[in-house]
């Protein structure tokens, strides 16, 4: 079974664009993280940036509160571990630190970046230090790790001796062959393809296999059909669908693609 772990970011977005400081904004990211849990969803993501555009510093423990209240559910937070303290941002380490959530996803994003456009390069002698240190801070938590990695085999297994316990597949090239050309054309196939390669080495060398960006209701039941897809994480599409179908009804729309 492929679990369903929702992005609250837009939600905290939204609200952001009404904030003020010390007054209850709308909607309640923790309100609206509740009805994700009761309408079936396996968990809860955020993504906190130093810039906390969406995502608030405060917004991480209290979300940490809703989720523990709930059996079953599991908290992710991603982000990137160089991200440092300042202007009221402690730090991502800082805040998972805190939180010691479930899961923690590490993403190889910049500060200025959209949103996440590419996955970890472990190549590099620094940078594979540097990752193998946080993850063995991480685990001795008890916290899961996961590394945001393209379809790469080199890179994949460059995971599995940083120290990770799983990869989040970065979907996005896929979903933008499957915009631009259509589902079922030669392109998407694939595509589709690569991830499935990747999806199998992956677990060949040991490693549980999450996926995430871009992934919607025309996309994800073709994508999970590659197998050993233990987590699809969504945010944008799915809040973006809510605003058409209702947040309820939308999760039962995608629980659905993922078989449920």
């Amino acid at each position: 079974m492929t679990a369903l772990s929702v992005n609250v970011n837009k939600i905290a977005w939204l609200r952001n664009a009404r904030f003020e400081p010390g007054v209850p904004g709308r909607p309640d990211v923790c309100d609206f993280a509740r009805k994700l849990i009761v309408a079936g969803v396996d968990g809860i993501t955020v993504h906190p940036r130093p810039d906390q555009r969406h995502i608030r510093a405060d917004d991480v423990p209290a979300l940490e509160q809703v989720v523990r209240a709930a059996a079953g559910i599991e908290y992710n937070i991603e982000g990137n571990p160089a991200a440092g303290e300042r202007d009221g941002y402690p730090g991502f380490l800082a805040l998972v630190r805190q939180a010691r959530p479930d899961q923690c996803t590490l993403v190889p994003d910049a500060d200025d970046q959209l949103t996440s456009d590419h996955g970890w390069d472990l190549a590099g002698a620094e940078t594979f230090a540097r990752v193998r240190e946080t993850i063995a801070e991480l685990k001795s938590m008890g916290v899961r790790v996961s590394l945001f990695m393209d379809p790469v085999r080199a890179q994949i297994e460059r995971a599995r001796d940083v120290g990770a316990d799983r990869i989040e597949l970065y979907t996005g090239p896929y979903a933008d062959v499957v915009n631009a050309s259509g589902l079922d054309t030669a392109a998407a196939k694939a595509s589709l393809s690569r991830y499935g390669d990747a999806a199998r080495h992956a677990a060949e060398v040991g490693l549980g296999v999450n996926a995430g960006h871009d992934l919607d209701l025309a996309n994800l039941r073709a994508f999970v059909s590659i197998g050993d897809i233990a987590e699809v994480s969504i945010g944008h599409a799915l809040t973006a669908d809510a605003l058409e179908f209702g947040m309820a009804q939308t999760v039962r729309r995608y629980l659905k693609e993922l078989g449920r």
